[in-house]
């Protein structure tokens, strides 16, 4: 879901020059500003998190057996064999929960990202225990409770 997004944001990384932000010449004819590493800065952060939330709109719960359900990322809506309207429900509850999640922890994910400390393959702990409680270790159904994730995952 959210994680598994940006964990493919992040893999799908190509190598990136240095951002070269010396406009301006001095009245030297030099010219001034700063050249700003690609992987801390602000147009990083910017393309990993564009549109994180809208590629929620892929996910919807869907029922593995009587005790539990599983985000799934849906290939093609015209083939979903469960009920369509209740599974874009889902998905419009995961694509808001993801707006509100980035809300709360948008500043602190942007500096985590531009620290280093989210990595591929550590996107979950960053996100699950550093910047919110609200993931569980279950993958049980909903309780009820809209702020959280229906399975507790993000």
């Amino acid at each position: 879901e959210l994680q598994d997004e940006l964990e493919l944001g992040l893999s799908n990384e190509k190598p990136r020059n240095h951002l070269d932000m010396r406009n301006r010449l001095n009245s030297k004819g030099q010219r001034e500003g700063k050249v700003i590493d690609y992987r801390v800065s602000e147009l990083r952060v910017v393309e990993l998190m564009d549109g994180l939330c809208e590629k929620m709109q892929d996910y919807t719960l869907q029922k593995m057996d009587s005790t539990r359900s599983l985000w799934v990322k849906v290939d093609n809506w015209d083939n979903l064999t469960a009920n369509k309207q209740e599974a874009r429900a889902y998905s419009n509850e995961i694509t808001s929960y993801c707006g509100r999640l980035l809300e709360e922890t948008e500043d602190e994910l942007a500096e985590l990202i531009k620290k280093g400390s989210v990595k591929v393959g550590g996107v979950s702990k960053v996100l699950c225990q550093d910047l919110t409680k609200h993931c569980t270790h279950s993958r049980n159904e909903s309780n009820g409770d809209d702020d959280e994730v229906p399975d507790g995952e993000l």
